[in-house]
């Protein structure tokens, strides 16, 4: 059973990983930094850069972390924040995938949530964090969360500019 949670831990750290560097950096058919900041900003995640670069390195630090099992259970907390937002962000266009959904952060954020209960497994590259730091960690993690969380959920989308006519010259035509 601990050999499932190391291939777990890799499979979700290394796509999270690879997530985090598209953002970042526009690799692996990413669209990078500025075209994810825009995006961020069009969902009312402000700032928005600054917001696309946490969103990317906690992606991209916690897939690092969450595969080579370093300091666990950071990396698969990281993860878990970012796929909570994540899912809240993908909320409104329902459960699935095949129209833009929820379901691969929920899927993310169950496994990395999983993770965080079970454990690396039996083959890491580094030691564990000690149990006192692991919890400031998740509750750490938790309270990072809640801001970009419930800005979300409360964002409302300014209007739509409406078509203003020009005015008319004088004497009509």
């Amino acid at each position: 059973m601990r050999n499932v949670a190391v291939f777990g831990r890799v499979v979700l750290g290394g796509y999270l990983a690879a997530h985090g560097a598209q953002k970042l950096f526009g690799v692996l058919g990413g669209s990078g930094l500025d075209a994810t900041a825009a995006g961020f900003e069009r969902l009312g995640l402000t700032p928005s850069r600054e917001t696309a670069m946490l969103a990317g390195a906690a992606e991209l630090g916690g897939g690092i972390l969450t595969a080579t099992g370093i300091v666990d259970p950071l990396g698969p907390v990281t993860i878990a924040a970012s796929m909570t937002v994540a899912t809240a962000v993908h909320r409104k266009n329902g459960p699935f995938a095949a129209n833009g959904g929820y379901e691969l952060p929920l899927t993310n954020l169950a496994l990395a949530t999983a993770l965080v209960a079970s454990g690396p497994g039996v083959i890491r590259l580094g030691p564990r964090l000690p149990r006192p730091l692991a919890t400031a960690v998740i509750v750490g993690a938790i309270a990072m969360t809640a801001v970009p969380l419930v800005k979300l959920l409360t964002y409302q989308a300014p209007p739509a500019p409406t078509a203003v006519e020009p005015d008319q010259p004088a004497g009509g035509a």
